[in-house]
């Protein structure tokens, strides 16, 4: 599929990128075009072809078909050092036995500047990346997240015009990793150069990314804003990819005026917007939190479990046909949880529930 053109020109355009390795295609016709100062980001699980994809973008590898195109002009023959776009990789790949002003300097080597004007440069990107008062210091006495803002710091010293990051987050803890998320977005957004952000990570992902492409098996299934993919999944690995979800069987009904369709499913009907031909087997995908329980009108239950998570409680169902739901609810709650055990009902309301492809 082609993703939607961003609303300006594209700095980077993909025209049916394809490579393979033997018989196995790793990257399978993707066509992509990225908007100039986007943080895009290429989800999916390992062995998807994300990685892949991006060093195509860097020129670490040659595709097989299509064309790389940055501000118009066609990189794909292009070898890296020629591409005016830098890659920072996972494990950083700092250099040890120099200091970190040197490493951050590194990136400097090969461009027409004067000793001072790669001094004054290395002066400003400590300062963007706040690191002032360690460039003295070598890499194996800083913390992980200061050693990504050096790796950061040196990526950027070339002033590329597009900036990849493989898993740029992927070696940090989890509490280091959410600070530095919103520092990387920080930098991003006062330099303005192009990001595309190669993560495995959902939750890393909808923090980052202005849009967001989810690869399966080197196809690109679906692009859009991190909210448009958690509501509106184009399948079911989409839709299990970005958050819990439960998905219920059914068969498509026919067509319904207001957009809505009634699927028939083992726990009874269930309206639900999507496409699809009456009687096609589809899955009906809705969130945890959007079910409600108690109510007339819901689905008959039985509540199973209840686990308390600081900010919400969160519940699974027995239902008649021997499925579980899950269900999440907020807390403060206005009313009274049912005790394990309880028979409960359970609400779909037809905003929350979309008809996925079976």
């Amino acid at each position: 599929m082609h993703a939607p053109l961003p609303p300006s020109a594209p700095l980077l355009s993909l025209e049916r990128i394809t490579k393979r390795f033997g018989p196995h295609t790793a990257v399978d016709g993707v066509s992509l075009d990225l908007a100039a100062g986007e943080v895009f980001c290429l989800l999916g699980p390992s062995g998807c072809g994300k990685s892949t994809l991006l060093r195509l973008v860097a020129g670490f590898e040659a595709p097989d078909a299509g064309a790389i195109r940055l501000d118009g002009a066609d990189l794909t023959a292009l070898p890296p050092h020629r591409r005016p776009v830098n890659m920072m990789f996972q494990s950083y790949a700092l250099f040890p036995h120099m200091s970190v002003a040197a490493n951050v300097g590194y990136g400097l080597k090969g461009l027409s500047l004067s000793r001072r004007q790669a001094a004054e440069r290395v002066e400003n990107l400590m300062k963007l990346v706040r690191l002032e008062g360690f460039e003295a210091r070598n890499p194996d006495k800083l913390s992980g997240g200061q050693r990504q803002r050096v790796a950061l710091a040196r990526a950027l010293a070339r002033e590329p015009k597009l900036l990849l990051l493989d898993e740029p987050l992927g070696a940090l803890d989890r509490t280091l990793r959410e600070e530095t998320q919103g520092e990387l977005r920080a930098i991003q957004r006062r330099l303005g150069t192009g990001f595309v952000v190669v993560t495995h990570d959902p939750a890393e992902a909808m923090a980052l990314a202005d849009r967001i492409g989810v690869i399966e098996r080197g196809r690109l299934v679906q692009v859009g804003p991190a909210r448009d993919l958690y509501e509106r999944p184009a399948n079911r690995f989409v839709a299990g990819l970005l958050g819990d979800v439960n998905l219920i069987e059914g068969r498509l009904g026919p067509d319904e005026p207001g957009g809505l369709r009634t699927v028939e499913t083992a726990l009874g009907p269930i309206r639900a917007s999507g496409e699809g031909a009456a009687g096609a087997a589809v899955v009906v995908a809705v969130r945890p939190e959007r079910l409600g329980l108690g109510g007339a009108g819901g689905l008959p239950g039985t509540l199973l479990e209840q686990t308390f998570l600081g900010d919400r409680i969160r519940s699974r169902i027995a239902m008649a046909d021997g499925s579980v739901l899950r269900a999440s609810a907020a807390l403060p709650m206005t009313e009274p949880m049912p005790n394990v055990g309880a028979a409960v009902t359970v609400a779909i309301p037809a905003d929350a529930a979309r008809v996925l492809p079976a």
